[in-house]
């Protein structure tokens, strides 16, 4: 795809000074910047950076006055950063425009669809599936029987979801995602054995939801697991059956969260966190990178650590850790020096 400094210009309300007919096909840093590209420049400290550039077209705030000759148009607006953004966004719109059906791919018996389906070769859809409007499913999907998938989401190729799974409007579901499987559920037997527990329950996803590639949302034993609207989850977590993860919590890798924890809105996991079975973790919490999770949280908490507890008891007491074969040195040294005392007053 091919635009001008003109069409730019239009669509963030801009000025052009330079060639308004500059062609660009490609973005790139400013540092980077090559013949056919387009670029921005916002930090103060990347300046020097405009006079050498050899993007075609570089995006400026309108305070920028160059202190030299230019090679590259300039469109200036009042946010050069936050236009750069709403480029990429309609860049990305633009690029992942597709329709239409592909084949091979199955449409099983009463799947109902939406306007403008765009629906990947060697993917399946199962009985009485629901597809809103604008629903892009890419090549190598499974979607199982009885989904119900809302307007303006993308489920991104290779992505499993098992049947009865609900998901809301404008939700992004990455390449490996598997939302529906199993939970975790076995009874032990007396011989040591153990019998599976059937997995009756779905997962239901709300609005505005973002999944990241190879993470997993088991369904729940009875009832629903649910990720709540504008929830963002990261590559590689694991969320068992019957968690209820709040409103616009993130999530970062590779964390845990075992069945039936309830976690709170507007919180900010980090990676690597485990989260303990049966708890509730209250809104607004900070639970650090690498922390271990077994009690309930309170609002507000900031925790670190693994057992965790309060982050700044922990900022305090890594000081003496880190100093710790020090501190015993130190000891060790009064310890002889107290000793040495005792003898001499005894002689």
């Amino acid at each position: 795809m091919k635009f001008t400094a003109e069409q730019i210009a239009g669509i963030l309300e801009g000025e052009v000074v330079g060639n308004p007919n500059a062609e660009v096909h490609e973005l790139s840093k400013i540092e980077e910047g090559k013949n056919g590209s387009l670029t921005f420049l916002s930090n103060p400290k990347y300046n020097n950076y405009i006079y050498t550039t050899e993007a075609t077209i570089t995006i400026v705030n309108k305070s920028f006055i160059p202190e030299s000759e230019l090679n590259t148009t300039l469109i200036k607006v009042e946010d050069a950063y936050m236009a750069f953004s709403k480029l990429l966004e309609f860049y990305d719109q633009a690029k992942g425009n597709k329709s239409g059906i592909e084949q091979p791919s199955v449409l099983s018996e009463n799947v109902k669809y939406g306007a403008d389906l765009y629906l990947g070769s060697f993917s399946y859809i199962g009985k009485n599936v629901i597809l809103g409007n604008k629903v892009k499913i890419y090549p190598n999907c499974f979607i199982g029987d009885n989904v119900v998938i809302g307007d303006n989401v993308t489920i991104f190729a290779g992505t499993k979801i098992y049947s009865e799974s609900v998901i809301g409007n404008n939700c992004v579901i990455h390449s490996g995602v598997v939302i529906g499987s199993d939970g975790f559920g076995f009874a032990p037997n007396p011989d040591g054995t153990y019998k599976k527990i059937p997995q009756i329950g779905n997962v239901v996803i709300e609005d505005d939801v973002d999944i990241g590639s190879c993470t997993t949302i088991d369904r729940a034993t009875m009832g629903s697991t649910v990720i709540r609207k504008g929830v963002k989850l990261d590559n590689q977590i694991q969320i068992a059956h019957n968690v209820e993860i709040g409103e616009n919590t993130v999530i970062a890798a590779q964390t845990g969260i075992a069945g039936s924890t309830k976690i709170g809105k507007n919180g900010m996991i980090g990676g690597q966190v485990g989260i303990a079975g049966h708890l509730t973790i209250g809104d607004n919490v900070r639970i650090q990178a690498q922390a271990g999770i077994a009690r309930n949280i309170k609002n507000e908490e900031v925790l670190q650590g693994s057992p965790s507890f309060a982050y700044n008891d922990f900022s305090k007491s890594y000081v003496h850790f880190k100093n710790l074969p020090k501190l015993v040195a130190e000891i060790e040294e009064l310890k002889k020096q107290i000793l040495n005392q005792k003898n001499g007053n005894n002689g």
